[in-house]
């Protein structure tokens, strides 16, 4: 449920690469929050960015953008055909 919220509208956005680093933030963010913090030696830290790709295998936020990108290019293409013909 972390992608969805993260990425919704994306197919009309400008995609820059502060966009990309924003949204990955707060992706590790809110998994931060999912997975919580982990005791080590008696000290709550929070997990590592390796950890929550470990955990969460679907990080690859930047991808699944332009899936959705070309998925909805080819729903406007497939539309206009359809109107026009």
């Amino acid at each position: 449920m972390v992608k969805p919220g993260a990425v919704y509208g994306s197919e009309i956005w400008a995609m820059t690469d502060t966009v990309m680093k924003r949204l990955s933030r707060r992706e590790r963010k809110m998994l931060t929050g999912i997975y919580g913090l982990v005791v080590e030696q008696g000290i709550w830290i929070a997990r590592t960015n390796q950890e929550l790709r470990e955990l969460y295998k679907d990080l690859d936020t930047a991808a699944d953008i332009k899936k959705k990108r070309l998925e909805w290019i080819g729903h406007v293409v497939r539309m206009y055909q359809g109107r026009y013909s």
